[in-house]
């Protein structure tokens, strides 16, 4: 250009010359990671100091949750084997299909004393509510609103009977369990089960409708489980709801409801039940669990053993390096030649 130019000319040249996209970010310490951060040097006192730290932490936590599990009293009985008459026991599954009588007695026997409000669950081994396509047999839709209660395009192959749409629909549903159980003491006086209050409230107040009332349940060709009263809404129905909140694992309990006494140590129990739900045919296993609880819930000794296992481990490490720090010493380097000390900015 020549010098002669006029400034305007040249700012005018200049602008009219096309510049080129530069893909070069906008500068910030953000985008260039060049904010303050904390680089810590695991010194050996350090590393013995955050040891020492989480046995202090663990180990109490591991023992509390030890004896409020060892507090919790429970009974567990297993009876799908011994409910089920001496001359059926070679073909049990004939038998849990036929229309014979099911009464079944059992008797327990209180180990302890047992603080109310009691549990009684029902628990089922080798039953796999988690399995894809039993999770999927269900309509939430059908079950939380009147208006889709012909939405069981989900429900296969339980989603209708007779040309009438099936609800509750679906083979969650269509497989509730059907086990009854009555409790009586020594004296022949029955213990009061409270089946009020037994399932989620959000599961009652949101996921199951007020205005859903079971129709056409359970009136096909092969019975699954227990029956529905439908003069009551699905929300009320809270055996129901229970067993629609599928387990994770084959191994479950349920709650069936609470006795609301208390229970004396030595104290018999006599259990009237109906062995219904057959579970002879994936050689399953039913049992009755009779439970206190305690501030951390049911009887789990597996969070006391872990927290104490973590406790010890790290005990057992902090240890290790004490010896070996005091014994054979390693000099440290000096913590100024550190490439973030040596050149702070990044540049």
């Amino acid at each position: 250009m020549n010098s002669s130019t006029p400034p305007a000319a040249a700012d005018s040249l200049h602008s009219s010359v096309p510049r080129r996209n530069s893909k070069r970010p906008k500068y910030s310490r953000f985008t260039q990671q060049e904010l303050p951060a904390c680089k810590p040097i695991l010194t050996p006192r350090w590393v013995i100091s955050a040891f020492m730290l989480v046995t202090i932490v663990f180990v109490p936590i591991g023992l509390a949750s030890l004896f409020a599990s060892r507090d919790v009293v429970e009974i567990v009985d297993r009876y799908d084997a011994e409910c089920a008459p001496t001359g059926s026991r070679s073909d049990r599954v004939r038998y849990i299909q036929s229309a014979a009588d099911k009464t079944c007695n059992r008797t327990l026997s209180v180990p302890k004393h047992m603080k109310r409000p009691i549990y009684v669950y029902y628990q089922l081994d080798n039953f796999y509510q988690n399995h894809r396509r039993y999770v999927k047999s269900r309509s939430d839709q059908q079950l939380r609103s009147r208006s889709n209660e012909d939405d069981t395009s989900s429900c296969k192959p339980e989603d209708d009977a007779n040309g009438r749409s099936i609800v509750p629909c679906g083979l969650v549903a269509w497989s509730m369990f059907n086990d009854t159980y009555s409790f009586f003491t020594n004296n022949n006086q029955q213990l009061p089960l409270n089946k009020r209050g037994i399932s989620w409230k959000s599961d009652r107040d949101q996921k199951f409708g007020k205005d859903v009332f079971p129709k056409n349940f359970q009136n096909g060709t092969l019975i699954g489980g227990a029956s529905l009263n439908e003069s009551i809404p699905l929300s009320e129905q809270e055996d129901l709801i229970v067993w629609m909140r599928t387990a994770a694992l084959p191994t479950f309990r349920k709650l069936y409801g609470k006795i609301e006494v208390d229970l004396e140590a030595g104290d018999t129990i006599n259990v009237i039940m109906k062995n219904n739900y057959n579970t002879y045919s994936f050689n399953g296993k039913k049992k009755l669990v009779l439970s206190t609880s305690s501030w951390l819930g049911g009887k789990n000794n597996f969070i006391g053993i872990a927290y104490l296992a973590v406790g010890g481990l790290c005990f057992l490490l902090a240890i290790t390096f004490t010896i070996i720090y005091l014994v054979k010493p390693r000099r440290l380097g000096d913590p100024s030649y550190l490439s973030w000390n040596r050149n702070p900015g990044g540049h």
